[in-house]
């Protein structure tokens, strides 16, 4: 068995020891599978192509289960094959993945084969994302890691931008100009020529930390697999108060899961039945600009707080903060204001209050994740936030068939209630987080 290796003295075997060189081609691509999936270009595309809030809600729910799923696999990855082959052979299905849809868009039933190459692109991307966090905790020192995480934020948000805002709105300057199908099998052939691109770039320029490639050098893969993942579930769910902590977990996001799935759809849907008409355009420059700005500042906003006060101060603020703003929506569905800078406005308050929230649930994941396991058991978390996300937002589409937009929108403030309770019950020291003074 290989003698473990320091953070310290990671040496790198290929590639490069500069990360600002490989970061960005890391989480750009690793941000733009899940926000062109779960936010809201995938919802947008269907839309155009006349499919009911009820089935895009409902099908576009179920790829989240990757995500879901994606600590089962965690071990495989790590065991068999370096991160750097993972990531390039995966880039590389992806880009494959995005081109093929131009096969499948021109078919009478397209919608069900898209689905099925959205869920391959899901369960590739889930995949890379446990390839890309292991490369990062095993090339990377500690110091290093604190100073490179804004890195991570920053390109993580910019593929954001670039799904939500600029994707978008391409996508509506050329259906003015060419048919839907045409439109986004360009977009999707640029995607997967992109992505193509990454892995060739990737192949040359990622590190091999020689900690990743022999951690399990003596070990029975099977055996080992086995025995590490019983004992990873079993010490989570042995945690102290852990029901507490799961109910936080799937109900903190309650009323944001069902709002983030019926919002762009509402934007988008005529105003003769509830909704606000407007174009792919502009409904990409508010949430592609003033939604992601008003998410990062309080996002930033947020961390710096938290960490000045601690959480215990901060987490009623945070959870008000995902929660109240909501009411924007209220607003909309029953004034339908046609005011872009109203409209911006009331999108930039709640992204902000996102943003805001999103933090102190963030943080709470970390400490649930404390111990021996730190890694897999944020793994878990993260699945588990999965779930708390996947299942309400497939059924807001069927509730919203029934309630309308402005019962809907009501209905989501009602389900901000369970987040509030959730927060009360969680265990919380005095100074969580907060900066020590010496």
């Amino acid at each position: 068995m290989s003698e473990k290796i320091s953070e310290e003295n990671i040496k790198l075997l290929k590639g490069t020891n500069k990360p600002y060189l490989w970061l960005p081609s890391y989480y750009f691509p690793s941000g733009l599978p899940y926000s062109i999936i779960m936010l809201s270009f995938l919802g947008l595309m269907y839309k155009n192509y006349g499919i009911s809030n009820t089935e895009i809600t409902f099908f576009t729910g179920w790829l989240y289960l990757p995500w879901v799923l994606k600590p089962i696999w965690s071990a495989v990855v790590q065991m068999y094959g370096s991160n750097k082959r993972w990531l390039v052979i995966l880039q590389s299905l992806m880009g494959i993945s995005f081109a093929s849809l131009i096969f499948v868009l021109p078919l009478h039933d397209f919608f069900k084969y898209s689905l099925a190459i959205f869920w391959i692109v899901a369960f590739i991307s889930s995949t890379f994302d446990i390839a890309g966090d292991g490369l990062y905790l095993s090339a990377l020192t500690k110091e290093q890691r604190a100073y490179y995480i804004g890195w991570t934020s920053t390109f993580y948000r910019l593929a954001m931008i670039f799904a939500n805002g600029f994707l978008v709105a391409l996508a509506g300057f050329l259906i003015n100009h060419y048919s839907i199908t045409t439109s986004y099998s360009c977009i999707f052939l640029g995607l997967g020529v992109l992505f193509i691109l990454f892995a060739i770039y990737n192949q040359f320029i990622l590190p091999v930390p020689e900690k990743t490639v022999n951690e399990f050098v003596g070990k029975t893969p099977l055996k080992y697999f086995c025995s590490e993942f019983i004992d990873i579930i079993v010490t989570f769910f042995n945690k102290k108060k852990i029901v507490i902590f799961l109910l936080f977990i799937l109900f903190y996001r309650l009323a944001e899961s069902q709002l983030s799935k019926i919002s762009s759809l509402f934007m988008k849907d005529l105003v003769s039945v509830g909704g606000l008409g407007m174009s792919d355009i502009e409904i990409g420059v508010i949430y592609g600009t003033f939604g992601l700005i008003a998410l990062t500042i309080g996002g930033i906003l947020s961390g710096y707080l938290i960490y000045r006060f601690g959480l215990r101060k901060m987490i009623w603020w945070c959870v008000c903060a995902i929660n109240l703003p909501d009411l924007v929506y209220v607003y909309m569905s029953y004034m339908q204001p046609d005011s872009y800078s109203i409209l911006s406005s009331c999108v930039f308050v709640e992204m902000f209050g996102y943003g805001f929230g999103f933090s102190a649930f963030m943080l709470y994941l970390m400490k649930i994740s404390e111990g021996k396991y730190k890694t897999a058991h944020y793994a878990i978390c993260t699945a588990f936030m999965a779930i708390g996300m996947m299942v309400p937002q497939m059924f807001s589409g069927y509730i919203e068939s029934i309630l309308g937009y402005k019962h809907f929108f009501l209905w989501v403030m009602i389900c901000t209630i369970p987040s509030f309770f959730v927060t009360m019950l969680i265990p919380i020291k005095k100074d969580e987080f907060k900066k020590i003074k010496k």
